[in-house]
Order: C-alpha cells, then structure tokens, then sequence
C-alpha cells in the first residue's frame, strides 16, 4: 500500500512538531518536507527526527501549494496553524481543491463551513483533536437533547487553563458551555475563566513540565441552595493525544477519498465512528 502524503502546516508550533514527529514514525504516511508558516516566523527551516522542513511564508504559500500539487498530485494538509490564519488558509486549500483537516481553532466557522461547502472537497474540521475528549462531548451533546433543563437553576463556574501561547479560549470549552445552556445552565462565553498565567496553574496542579503543553478544564455546576454540586474535569498533560487523533482522521479521511465518497464536511464524531 501506497503511504498517504501529508502537509502539515503550522510549524514551528509544538503541536505541529508532535504530529510531525508522529507522521514521520509512522510507516503509512510521507510527510511532505515543508510547511506554511507566519509572518512572525523568522526561521527558513526545522529539522524533525533528522528530516529537514522548509518554512513557507505567507507570501509563497499559495505558489508553494501549487507546485506541490503538481509533483506530488494527491496529499493532505494538516492546519494547526493560528486563529487569525483559519479562514485565509482554508480558502487557498479549497481553491486548489486539497483535501484537509483544521485543528485550529478560532477564526470564523461559520465563514469556513460554507467555503468548504461551495469548494465541495473533503475536510476534517474539529476545535478538538483529541478522541476521547470528543467521545466525550458527543455524551454532553445526548444528554443536552434529551435532559433539557435538567440543570435549571444551577449556577456554573468554568477553568481552563492552557499554555501562556494559546491566543484563543478554548473550542471545547465553548462547545460544553453550549449544551450545558441546553441543560438549563444560563452561562456565556466571556465568564470562562481562562488561566494563562504559570504560577496559578502551578498552584492549580499542574506539573511543572507540561506548563508549555497542556489542557486543564473544570466545569463546576452548583445547585441556587448550594446542597448539591457537580463537577465534570478533563485534564491533558502534553500534545500526545492530538497527534494520536490526527493520525486516525488522516487514515479515515484518505479512506473515505479513496472509496470516491462524495466531498464532505467531517468532524472527529465521524472519525469516531469510522475507526
């Protein structure tokens, strides 16, 4: 079997460079030695487990891309680049008609389900990566639709803590707010409390040596006499776990391009199902 050539863009960022490593360890994929980069970035190229990448800033991205299409033919992107690059990248990748998948969060997603929509290409979007995560949302979701108001009354209180370099609130985070609201809970966006700052997560915790890498969040539910409280927790230590979420929607999605299934808009849910 033919390995399945693979962009990933976004590096020098430490999730991109987990992947990077992951792909290139992995026997089923040919990572393509370069990647689309920012403005920020000064560095021409990374070396990765002995293989050397170039960086492709944004004013070479879409030439860049155009020539690599017609070396290689067939490829998938892989975007964990920043929030403000979501919408822009997105819209080059459907114009040349690559398949990939958005790890990014951010940027406006309403904006970039319809231009995949209208490119009709094959894509993985999903603010999260992470398999178990998602499984667990997907729980959250079924118990929104069918214990509405369940929590009616209930105050919440919601942590998340990141690496000080996240620019964004996390997308999970604001998905588990969204049906927490359909059980009742009358909670918005603005009040999560985002922790950014190391000695407070430190305080919070955290080791010490995954303060650059890591993803910590409490969803605290108290009922309005103060007897009764819940408290849903999910903590990541490191970028393992995306990287291992990546590889599987990599594998699902060539799949389902190589069966000749018609151009969809995939989310992990699906990768789940999938496996």
């Amino acid at each position: 079997m033919e390995p399945i050539y693979v962009m990933i863009n976004g590096l020098p960022g430490n999730v991109t460079k987990t992947i990077a490593e992951a792909i290139l360890k992995d026997s089923r994929f040919s990572l393509i030695p370069f990647s689309l980069t920012g403005l920020e970035i000064t560095d021409q190229s990374i070396t990765i487990c002995g293989t050397l990448i170039s960086l492709i800033s944004p004013s070479k991205h879409e030439s860049a891309l155009s020539e690599l299409t017609k070396q290689i033919g067939f490829f998938i992107i892989v975007d964990y680049t920043h929030p403000s690059a979501v919408n822009e990248n997105a819209e080059l990748y459907c114009k040349l008609k690559i398949p990939f998948i958005m790890g990014t969060t951010g940027g406006d997603r309403d904006a970039l389900m319809e231009t995949i929509a209208k490119a009709k290409i094959p894509a993985v979007i999903a603010p999260n990566m992470a398999k178990q995560i998602v499984a667990l949302q997907a729980m959250m979701e079924f118990a929104a639709q069918n214990f509405p108001d369940v929590f009616n009354g209930y105050k919440m209180d919601v942590v998340e803590s990141h690496q000080a370099g996240k620019a964004d609130t996390s997308g999970t985070a604001k998905a588990m707010i969204k049906y927490f609201n359909q059980m009742g809970i009358d909670f918005t966006e603005e009040e999560i409390q985002l922790v950014r700052d190391k000695e407070t997560q430190l305080a919070m915790g955290i080791p010490k040596d995954v303060l650059e890498g890591h993803a910590w969040h409490t969803y605290t539910l108290t009922s309005s006499d103060g007897t009764t409280t819940f408290t849903f927790t999910h903590n990541v230590n490191g970028r393992k776990i995306y990287a291992t979420g990546t590889i599987d929607a990599l594998l699902v999605l060539a799949q389902k391009i190589q069966q000749g299934n018609t151009p969809k808009i995939y989310s992990m849910i699906d990768i789940l199902k999938n496996e």
